[in-house]
């Protein structure tokens, strides 16, 4: 796992699949999305690495249930003590009591799904007992405060993060940059393809200057106008 500093308050934590982010106010910590299953001791380790005991962590927000994204909740939760938070429509998945949806694949999308779930852990995994809800427009207190904006379509509970007071914007697998140039572009794997374009045309419609994506490099300026221009441009928004 690699860890990036962004910015004095916030680090990305990258994983052979996805990322996760570090956000800080004072000594309190909160880590978005958790990594692929396993990855609760590297996580300690490194809030450990930047000067924190792990039980500065205080919450886990996770923005989809994707086993990339929510996989270490429930490790990192036993070693910290944090609170998991996933929005209401699939905190029974992330709590394991149901399955989850599969993505509903274009043809182009098969072979790297293959890719990414082979770099991915095998089998089932330890999933947290407990997982507050969310709902669209819920404030969270850290951050200043964080509007927690419900964008379906990626999964039905996929959700984005703003904080307002730092014009940072979290967006979950919304929005992803290519790996290939870094366009910034819809995620892909979605449940629903059209909802995920209107989703993130919801998301570019926001007031960020910072947005950190779950694939990809961050967008560390102007991001808002970023966004609009690469909504503007994809097909599906025309």
């Amino acid at each position: 796992m690699d860890v990036v500093e962004l910015l004095p308050r916030l680090h990305l934590l990258r994983f052979p699949v996805g990322q996760a982010y570090l956000w800080r106010d004072g000594d309190e910590l909160t880590l978005v999305d958790a990594g692929p299953p396993g990855s609760g001791r590297a996580i300690a380790g490194a809030v450990t690495a930047l000067g924190h005991t792990p039980q500065a962590v205080r919450r886990v927000v996770l923005t989809h249930f994707h086993e990339d994204h929510a996989g270490g909740a429930a490790e990192v939760a036993a070693l910290t003590g944090a609170e998991v938070l996933a929005h209401a429509a699939e905190a029974a998945v992330v709590r394991g009591d149901v399955p989850g949806p599969a993505p509903v694949l274009e043809d182009w999308e098969r072979p790297l799904h293959a890719a990414a779930l082979a770099q991915l852990p095998q089998g089932d995994y330890e999933r947290p007992d407990v997982v507050t809800e969310l709902t669209d427009g819920d404030v969270l207190g850290f951050g200043g405060g964080v509007r927690v904006v419900h964008v379906p379509g990626h999964t039905d509970g996929s959700i984005a993060l703003l904080l307002p007071h730092h014009g940072v914007l979290f967006t979950g697998d919304t929005v992803a940059a290519s790996p290939v140039d870094g366009a910034v572009i819809p995620g892909v794997f979605n449940l629903d393809l059209p909802l995920t374009v209107a989703a993130f045309r919801r998301l570019a419609a926001l007031d960020a200057d910072v947005a950190c994506f779950g694939h990809g490099d961050p967008v560390l300026g102007r991001a808002s106008a970023v966004l609009r221009d690469a909504a503007a441009k994809h097909p599906a928004s025309r």
